[in-house]
């Protein structure tokens, strides 16, 4: 009964059956890691995270059918407590919004994914943002390039409630709005209200911008480097 406890459940997708090889190779090296399922397509991932329900799922960002950002977004919605690892080529600031906007936990870089992944599923797993140190750099060069706009605009604007920096939070940290109201012990639909005043109040438009707010809010921080 423990063991079961303790075990984590992950599911790997990407259309290449040689990086799903390796993945798995990296995976199981981990006391009480599972793999318990495998995908080729984006569709075949949402299918069998649906199914089987895992703690975490690993998508690439590339997949035909249905492409990572895509399935992310689709398993956020039909399995929230499912955390997301998007694996890609591009390293990119648009890349980084696209992920953090599809709901995705964590960014990993194929170059880096010997050295990160294990790190990655871990932090997601223990539901905390993971990014590498060169996609945090990205992430915080792209919100200080507007850092002195955005501040000065929002200072003019009203102060989010106590209520409203703790779903900010929450939806930082890329958690569902099921989660968030179970978390909070309110209704779907109140977390969804307080979403949506939250953007108009902050003049925001993407969980990414959100994000963005936190950080410099210092509402959530930044990943340090991996250890």
């Amino acid at each position: 009964m423990a063991r079961s406890m303790k075990e984590l459940r992950i599911l790997v997708a990407d259309d290449h059956e040689l990086i799903r090889h390796g993945i798995r190779g990296i995976l199981r090296a981990r006391r009480g890691w599972k793999v318990i399922g495998e995908a080729a397509n984006g569709q075949q991932a949402v299918e069998k995270t649906n199914k089987l329900k895992p703690d975490v799922a690993i998508l690439d960002v590339s997949m035909p059918d249905l492409d990572g950002l895509q399935a992310a977004r689709q398993i956020r919605d039909a399995s929230p407590n499912t955390k997301v690892v998007i694996l890609t080529m591009h390293e990119s600031d648009q890349m980084v919004h696209q992920v953090l906007d599809a709901g995705a936990l964590a960014y990993v870089l194929k170059s880096d994914l010997a050295a990160n992944l294990v790190k990655a599923v871990k932090d997601v797993s223990a539901g905390r943002l993971f990014l590498t140190p060169r996609v945090s750099d990205i992430v915080l060069k792209g919100f200080l390039k507007n850092a002195n706009q955005s501040g000065s605009a929002e200072q003019t604007r009203a102060k989010p409630t106590p209520r409203e920096v703790q779903i900010i939070r929450l939806l930082a940290e890329g958690k569902a709005n099921k989660v968030i109201a179970a978390n909070l012990g309110i209704t779907i639909r109140t977390v969804e209200t307080h979403r949506a005043r939250i953007m108009v109040k902050l003049g925001l438009h993407s969980l990414a911008g959100l994000l963005h707010y936190a950080i410099r809010q210092n509402i959530v921080t930044l990943p340090g480097p991996s250890e």
